[in-house]
């Protein structure tokens, strides 16, 4: 068959048809993307061609192989994303430099120019899936069958990360199982000086692996913008683009970069599902829904995110295909059921394999407080009760937190946080977290305070009227003392210095106070109704040292924990000042 601007892809056809008869569930993601490919077979602009995927998986199954050696046979998934990328066409007329038939100068004349749709392509998936595996079939057949010299690159967020995609091609090299990488890997790279005919035409080099007859170089960079700018490469596979803490967007800096010198330019993200939040990561993955929405229109985009349409599909086998194609063909079963059951019993891996086996993006790495343990309670009102007042004001330039901690009968507290943040700081914010933190502004729990820095006396006179207002009866504070001292010189001067605690941080005083409110949070004892602790209490990870003594560990700047320390402070004083709650 030729091109057709009519015809249904052989492999997505194969696909929906199985789709259709209830063969293969598909989550609504997927669901989204297969409208859009209907869509293009709907485009009479658009044109698809048989002969270009049927050449690239042949040449992937005559000629590579896995990373141990063995034969490489296609997957279906594989064949399915393979179609989007090298089987859709479209046509645009140019100016193309046509030269005068003596050799003389030349003109410029409009043509019609055949041109491949899809430049880029996200492949959100579960671990397990032989993502890299793909890029590397993809950088090989860009290698040893395009016959210009290209540039490709293989970027991930660690370097030996970066090598998973080599691996498999200096495998085949050193294999040479088909017809041409015999041909390629023929001769010895130590002849630089003999015959050109007795030289190797294909090798693994300290550059990477560079493809002597075409003069192309496949080779591995860093995943930092600095180091990716003005490329002009052809290919470029991003690994773990969602997973690593990755504050730049790499794909934003090679689709600029590569666009500049190749109208034909790829770029593949692959990534399963992250568990750092806030990163760029999220930033894409919101412009992802608004194209598989159709909120924004561009074909030039294939995006395959497979995942769980819910959380309540772990306890369904039969639903895992959703978030991995693959398995059964590249991971077992019964690797997803040991996760299954570590998840239930070890609750600080849970959001890992959550996230990683079924595409469920969870709130940080939530290692001391479970997913369930996090979610806010109703709405309640503690105006008029006396209470306990934790402060933590060590990022002055920052984030600054009260929390307020209300005995109730039963042993219950009641809490509520207030924060504040400086206008600067919230102007800084990435895309993905200004949306949480406007969501948090809306509630109440958050202000923000015009400045560069916050100003401690302005910050103390907001939380001041918002205790008279509530008719709060402040008696303990706790607080750290790190960069806090005019706060705590006015507080005692106006409040008298009964019932000020200073919690110094560390190990010592942290442990007995932070094992105890996981009790409680574990018992549902602790009721807080507010999005901003729970987003708190998801990003909390504490470090334990020899003797199982705990302590807050800060991890990253971005990674708010500070309503859970003050929650911390305030338990403490609590606990020092029970007699004044009596």
């Amino acid at each position: 068959m030729a091109l057709s601007n009519t015809a249904v892809p052989i492999y997505y056809g194969r696909f929906r048809d199985a789709v259709m008869n209830g063969e293969i569930p598909v989550c609504k993601e997927i669901e989204m993307e297969m409208h859009r490919i209907d869509d293009l077979i709907a485009n009479p602009g658009v044109y698809y061609d048989d002969q270009a995927i049927n050449g690239w998986i042949e040449y992937c199954e005559n000629e590579l192989t896995l990373t141990d050696g063995s034969d490489l046979h296609l997957l279906d998934s594989f064949k399915l994303w393979g179609e989007q990328v090298f089987a859709w066409f479209y046509f645009e007329e140019r100016n193309v430099y046509e030269p005068s038939k003596d050799g003389h100068g030349g003109r410029y004349v409009k043509k019609t120019v055949k041109r491949r749709l899809t430049k880029k392509q996200y492949l959100i998936v579960a671990r397990g899936a032989a993502k890299s595996m793909y890029a590397s079939c993809i950088q090989s057949y860009y290698l040893n069958i395009d016959t210009s010299t290209t540039h490709q690159i293989t970027t991930a967020p660690t370097m030996k990360q970066a090598e998973e995609v080599l691996s498999p091609i200096r495998t085949a090299i050193t294999r040479a199982r088909g017809p041409l990488f015999k041909f390629l890997t023929e001769g010895s790279i130590q002849n630089t000086t003999g015959s050109k005919a007795n030289r190797c035409k294909l090798a693994s080099t300290k550059k990477g692996i560079e493809n002597f007859l075409t003069g192309s170089l496949l080779e591995i960079r860093p995943m930092s913008i600095d180091k990716l700018q003005g490329l002009r490469c052809k290919v470029a596979t991003v690994d773990e683009w969602l997973y690593g803490d990755v504050r730049e967007d790499p794909i934003g800096a090679l689709e600029q970069s590569a666009a500049k010198g190749e109208s034909d330019y790829l770029i593949v993200a692959i990534s399963s599902e992250g568990t750092v939040r806030n990163g760029s990561g999220d930033n894409i993955k919101m412009e992802l829904m608004k194209i598989l929405k159709g909120e924004y229109i561009n074909p030039h985009v294939s995006i395959w995110y497979y995942k769980l349409d819910s959380i309540d599909e772990v306890n369904d086998p039969e639903m895992w295909v959703k978030a991995n194609p693959n398995l059964g063909k590249t991971v077992d079963y019964e690797a997803y059921h040991l996760d299954v059951e570590r998840a239930e019993k070890a609750p600080a891996a849970r959001n890992d394999i959550l996230a990683k086996r079924f595409g469920i993006p969870m709130e940080g790495y939530t290692y001391y407080f479970t997913y369930e343990e996090t979610i806010p309670h109703r709405k309640r009102e503690y105006d008029g009760l006396p209470c306990a007042l934790g402060g933590d004001l060590s990022q002055g330039d920052d984030f600054c937190s009260f929390t307020f901690m209300f005995p109730l009968p039963r042993g219950e507290f009641g809490i509520k946080t207030r924060n504040y943040i400086s206008s600067l700081t919230l102007k800084k914010l990435p895309g993905a977290m200004r949306q949480k933190y406007e969501e948090f502004m809306e509630e109440g729990s958050l202000v923000v305070l015009d400045g560069t820095v916050l100003d401690m006396m302005e910050v103390y006179e907001d939380l001041d009227n918002h205790i008279v207002e509530r008719g709060y009866d402040v008696r303990c504070f706790g607080y750290d003392p790190y960069n806090a001292k005019e706060f705590i010189a006015r507080y005692e001067s106006e409040n008298g210095p009964f019932g000020i605690e200073k919690v110094i941080q560390g190990a010592k005083t942290e442990s007995v106070p932070l094992g105890e409110l996981k009790k409680l949070s574990e018992e549902q004892m602790l009721l807080f109704d507010e999005r901003l602790m729970s987003f708190a209490m998801g990003n909390c990870i504490t470090l334990e040292d020899t003797n199982g003594n705990r302590k807050l560990y800060k991890k990253r700047y971005e990674q708010k924990i500070d309503a859970v320390a003050a929650m911390m402070d305030a338990y403490i004083a609590y606990k020092l000042n029970k007699d004044a709650f009596e």
